[in-house]
């Protein structure tokens, strides 16, 4: 029985990057120079394609490059004003600087987790034409094309990670200051842009060497400008379908040829363009290539700030985490607003954030999935409990922030893995504080579990029936006392204790007692999830009775949270 394309993926994503080599994290990707290495990595993409089962790899249509992705995050909205949707683009470079535009929702389950894949060469197979009724070809897979050394721990229970590519080292970027030629105004000095990226508290420097547990650094990072774009903002931000929408690639072209005289370009690992106006309504983060250093294309990480994101360091950290290859988080209230996690400044930047007189809104930490994405959690950091692990025991969960922990600060619960790794939802399990310079304002001192899906976004777990909209509530914080299950009954966390530094976590399989249970009552208002529910403990179908749902997160029986609420998926 041949097997699925997304199967052949995940297996290549297991083993095929175990011992790679890193080529994505230096300066700036020629892709005129890069050509050749791909030939060379070809033959390995082409195969694992044509193990597939999508029929013989040569009769598809198979295109490489380097993968880009843009997000586009809306300015705060006003009060009273509904915020814009996020937008989202996804194209494949090719060697000779040409672009393919990837369907995002195709690409997304092509890939599996598309975002490790930011900034690094791919392999995308299309279906042959003939084969579909569409203006665009359907994507197949998205399957990794270079070698890329993995120094993240690979677990069953975090396959999706297995192939992102490692950030560490000195990441140096370079600020480009850039005036439309019709707007004269400059709100910023050069002295304030290059002191963003200084290494004193508040500071972009300081802050992801914190993040980062000093895993990176940006030494050597500069300001330049103002410089003067040949257009005005009209040419580059134009009408579609009724709104504004930016050229991304026009405005880099210009503002990067604008500065290439004064810049080395080779060796910077990012740049940052500030702009003297409004853009489409956007920041922008993620990759961009342009004609610089004297190569038809010069690839690297790159973000687009209008003057509300360059005068607060909580959106500029955003744009420079989607740089990094980092996607949104998000909440479990089910909308379509990714912005209401106040957990992760790759949700929420605004909300519990701490000001700065200086700086604006600071940045807050990213969830500690981010982290590991990037390599950033080392593995005595780390602890997976598996699926079946029927030992009951008590873990230490120190605070995210402490840079020089001795115990655990990610715990993974796996739950009933699948044929496609990627398809495995797992829980992670962390410890936040409202203390020191980015976490001061957070909504508590809490245990925060995210549930990470197919698309590799982490959802915060939210015990409330409904959920909040915004996850700064007590159903979004697991203190003292209470207790949660998994949705599928296979894991039951008690938050035992808090210290010093951080909770003691008790963690165990589900104990049913020998008497018969009543039958488990749903709220009506949470719609039945596609992984069955379990039975669970009486004590805790009681406490489900006790309080109405919309009370979940204030509602206590002994301590113990309803269980309608513990196991309510999003």
């Amino acid at each position: 029985m041949p097997l699925t394309v997304r199967r052949v993926r995940a297996h290549y994503n297991a083993s095929g990057a175990r011992d790679a080599h890193l080529h994505c994290d230096g300066a700036g990707v020629d892709m005129e120079t890069g050509a050749t290495k791909g030939r060379v990595l070809a033959t390995i993409a082409w195969a694992m394609l044509g193990l597939a089962g999508i029929g013989d790899a040569r009769a598809q249509d198979i295109e490489q490059g380097l993968l880009q992705l843009e997000w586009g995050d809306p300015a705060r909205p006003a009060p009273g004003k509904t915020r814009l949707a996020p937008r989202f683009n996804a194209h494949l470079v090719k060697d000779d600087g040409s672009r393919i535009a990837l369907d995002a929702a195709q690409a997304r389950l092509a890939a599996g987790d598309l975002y490790v894949l930011a900034n690094r060469r791919v392999a995308v197979s299309f279906a042959a034409q003939g084969r579909v009724m569409s203006s665009a070809p359907m994507i197949q897979a998205i399957v990794p094309a270079d070698r890329v050394t993995q120094s993240a721990p690979a677990h069953p229970a975090n396959a999706r990670v297995m192939a992102a590519a490692p950030v560490g080292g000195n990441t140096r970027w370079v600020t480009l200051m850039c005036k439309f030629s019709d707007i004269a105004t400059e709100q910023k000095t050069k002295a304030f842009f290059d002191s963003q990226y200084g290494d004193a508290v508040g500071q972009l420097g300081h802050y992801w060497r914190e993040v980062s547990y000093d895993k990176i650094n940006l030494s050597g990072s500069s300001a330049y400008g103002w410089f003067a774009l040949p257009q005005p903002r009209s040419h580059y931000v134009t009408k579609e379908n009724g709104k504004d929408k930016a050229d991304l690639r026009k405005l880099f072209a210009d503002c990067g040829a604008a500065a290439d005289p004064t810049v080395d370009f080779n060796s910077v690992q990012g740049v940052n363009m500030m702009f003297n106006g409004d853009l489409d309504g956007y920041a922008w983060g993620g990759g961009s290539c342009a004609p610089l250093e004297g190569r038809t294309n010069l690839c690297t990480r790159v973000t687009w700030n209008p003057p509300w994101s360059f005068s607060n360091l909580a959106p500029l950290a955003h744009e420079m985490g989607h740089g990094y290859g980092l996607p949104h988080s998000d909440n479990s209230d089910g909308d379509d607003d990714t912005y209401d996690n106040p957990w992760d400044v790759m949700s929420d930047g605004w909300a519990n954030a701490v000001s700065d007189a200086t700086y604006g809104t600071r940045p807050k930490h990213i969830n500690m999935f981010q982290r590991h994405r990037l390599s950033w959690v080392d593995a005595p950091r780390q602890q997976v409990i598996a699926l079946g692990d029927l030992a009951t025991r008590d873990i230490a969960l120190d605070y995210a922030h402490l840079p020089a922990s001795g115990n655990v600060q990610m715990l993974v619960l796996s739950l009933s893995p699948q044929a496609d790794p990627y398809a495995t939802i797992v829980y992670t399990l962390e410890a936040r504080k409202r203390q020191g310079t980015y976490e001061n304002a957070l909504a508590g001192d809490a245990v925060i579990i995210h549930k990470v899906e197919r698309s590799g976004t982490a959802y915060s777990v939210d015990a409330d029936v409904p959920a909040a909209n915004r996850a700064n509530n007590e159903g979004s914080m697991f203190k003292v006392g209470e207790r949660w299950v998994t949705p599928e009954g296979s894991h039951v966390v008690t938050v035992k204790t808090q210290t010093a530094t951080g909770f003691v976590l008790t963690v165990g399989p589900l104990r049913i007692m020998s008497s018969p249970l009543p039958a488990l009552v749903r709220p009506a208002s949470v719609s039945s999830p596609s992984t069955p529910i379990q039975a669970v403990a009486p004590a805790a179908r009681n406490a489900s009775r006790a309080r109405p749902p919309a009370r979940c997160g204030a509602a206590h029986a002994g301590n113990l949270r309803a269980a309608a609420c513990a196991q309510r998926e999003r």
